[in-house]
């Protein structure tokens, strides 16, 4: 990484990232746990936001094939880097949308993590208490698909991850077909994002829904709900609470 194609910071918050990412064994175990419990060896999986691709590795141990979506050049190249051996996973330097094209993308130059393409979680983020330290210092234009684009080029995939800081519903309003497992973050400091999540993929199928909460990698409630549900479990968590991920589980 080069002074040039890096933002200052950068290069030392990537390296946090890994530490973080890959140094805790027992999070990797209860990823796999919870990942375990929705795929079997040779199914497709979508990383949409797949940062320093510690999902991607967690699915290949899984026996999963990946799809993985990155559009920011220092964590692409780290995924490239990981996984370059490995023809099970295909990286596409791009964010993914609602439509074909390009789009702005806001970096956090000490705190990669946080990059979004979404004006509205910038502001959130930026007013929220515990955020000050952060900003969005630096911007690029990537390259943008849609979920039925690439599904349309590597096929359904059973499970598809969505972690692109406000910009899930964005992300989810590209999608035309149901997927078995759809698993989106969600932010208590937007509330809305979440909510319009759940509308959307009310539309696509029979959906019931359950909750990790935070890096706990553990499902939350003894069995799914309907989205009306989750949306009230969602609402009802504390500001505090921070961020996890919902999973919508297709019903047959």
């Amino acid at each position: 990484m080069n002074a040039v194609a890096y933002p200052k910071g950068t290069v030392k918050a990537l390296s946090r990232s890994l530490r973080m990412h890959y140094g805790d064994k027992e999070r990797q175990a209860a990823m796999d746990r919870l990942h375990g419990a929705f795929l079997t060896p040779g199914d497709l999986v979508f990383d949409i936001g797949a940062h320093v691709g510690d999902r991607i590795s967690s699915f290949r141990r899984l026996g999963a094939r990946v799809v993985a979506l990155e559009p920011q050049p220092g964590p692409a190249r780290i995924i490239r880097l990981i996984h370059r051996r490995d023809p099970r996973v295909t990286l596409i330097e791009a964010a993914c949308g609602d439509h074909e094209g390009s789009i702005a993308l806001r970096i956090d130059s000490a705190n990669p993590a946080v990059s979004s393409a979404s004006a509205a979680f910038i502001g959130a983020a930026t007013d929220a208490e515990g955020r000050a330290g952060q900003g969005w210092d630096h911007e690029i234009t990537v390259p943008c698909t849609t979920l039925d684009k690439l599904i349309a080029r590597y096929g359904l995939p059973h499970l598809l991850k969505i972690d692109v800081e406000g910009f899930e519903a964005h992300v989810l309003a590209g999608l035309t077909k149901p997927v078995q497992v759809i698993c989106f973050e969600f932010k208590t400091i937007q509330h809305d994002v979440a909510e319009g999540c759940l509308a959307l993929l009310e539309t696509l199928g029979r959906y019931r829904f359950n909750v990790a909460l935070g890096e706990t990698q553990r499902l939350a409630l003894a069995e799914a709900v309907t989205a009306e549900a989750m949306g009230d479990y969602l609402r009802g968590l504390p500001r505090t609470a921070g961020s996890g991920d919902v999973y919508a589980i297709l019903q047959s």
